[in-house]
C-alpha cells in the first residue's frame, strides 16, 4: 500500500536499494504527471475541502467559481476529489471549459469526481503538490481544513521566498477565514512576514472580484504558450477554441 511505503520512507534511512527504488517511484510519478498535463495550460488551480457536499453553499460557491474562470479562458486545476474540488471541476464543464484533477490514492480511496476531462492518481501528497502548483497562473483557496491549509502556505512560501513569481492567491469565505486572516495580522504586527508577503493575498466573496483580480494581475506574468505534442511519444494534444481550452484525442 502507497501508505506503508511513504511511513516506511518517513521512518528514517533505509537501505541503499530501498532508496534507490522509492527515488526511482517518485521520478516516475513526476513523469507520468509531466506527461497527462504538460499541454493542458494555462489553468487556474483551486484548493477546498472534499467533506462539503452538493447542497452546500461553498459547493455552489465553488462551481461558480469553475465556471467562472473557466469563461476567461482558463483550464481549471484541482486535486480532483469531490466537495469543492467536485464542484470548481463541475463548474468548469459546464461551463464549457477543461477540468483537470490531480487526484490522490489514500487508504479510504478518494475517487476522481464525475466532471474531469483528464485525471492523474498520485500515490504522494508532495508530487502531487508540485503537480497542482506548476501548471497554474493563480490559486484560489475556498473552505478547507488541514490539506488546503498546506496547499495555501505551500503557494504563499514559494511566493515570498521567489521560488515562484507572485502569482495571484484568492481566498474565498471571508467568514471562515477571518481568524485566519487575524493571525496574519498577528504575525504581521510580530515581524514573522511583512507587509509585502500580505500583499500577495486578497480576500474576497464575490466571484465578480475575483475575475476582476485575475483579469487585472495575470496579464504582466506572460502566459507561456502551450508547447506541441509529440506523436512519437504518444503524447495527447490541447487546443484552443474561441477563448477555451479543451483537451482533444
Amino acid at each position: 500500500m502507497p501508505a506503508n511505503l511513504d511511513r516506511a520512507f518517513y521512518a528514517g534511512p533505509g537501505s541503499r536499494v530501498r532508496e534507490l527504488v522509492f527515488a526511482w517511484r517518485v521520478f516516475l510519478e513526476f513523469i507520468s504527471g509531466f506527461r497527462a498535463l504538460h499541454f493542458s495550460g494555462p489553468c487556474v488551480t483551486v484548493f477546498g475541502s472534499a467533506r462539503f457536499p452538493e447542497g452546500h453553499p461553498y459547493y455552489a460557491l465553488g462551481r461558480r467559481v469553475g465556471a467562472a474562470l473557466a469563461d476567461l479562458g482558463f483550464t481549471v486545476m484541482t486535486g480532483g476529489g469531490p466537495g469543492i474540488m467536485e464542484a470548481a471541476n463541475r463548474g468548469a464543464k459546464e461551463a464549457g471549459g477543461t477540468s483537470l484533477g490531480c487526484n490522490i490514492l489514500l487508504a479510504a480511496e478518494q475517487a476522481p469526481n464525475p466532471y474531469l476531462d483528464r485525471y492523474v492518481t498520485f500515490k504522494h501528497f508532495f508530487v502531487r503538490k508540485v503537480l497542482l502548483i506548476k501548471y497554474s497562473y493563480a490559486f484560489v483557496i475556498l473552505p478547507g481544513g488541514f490539506g488546503t491549509m498546506d496547499e495555501l502556505f505551500e503557494v504563499l512560501t514559494l511566493v515570498q521566498t521567489g521560488k515562484t513569481q507572485d502569482f495571484p492567491v484568492v481566498v474565498m469565505g471571508r467568514e471562515y477565514y477571518a481568524k485566519l486572516q487575524g493571525l496574519l495580522d498577528e504575525m504581521q504586527r510580530e515581524g514573522t512576514i511583512n507587509a509585502a508577503d500580505m500583499q500577495h493575498l486578497y480576500f474576497t466573496d464575490s466571484v465578480d472580484k475575483l475575475t476582476e483580480h485575475i483579469i487585472a494581475t495575470v496579464p504582466k506574468f506572460g502566459v507561456i504558450p502551450r508547447p506541441s505534442p509529440s506523436r512519437i511519444l504518444g503524447e495527447k494534444s490541447v487546443k484552443q477554441e474561441k477563448g477555451k481550452v479543451a483537451v482533444q484525442g
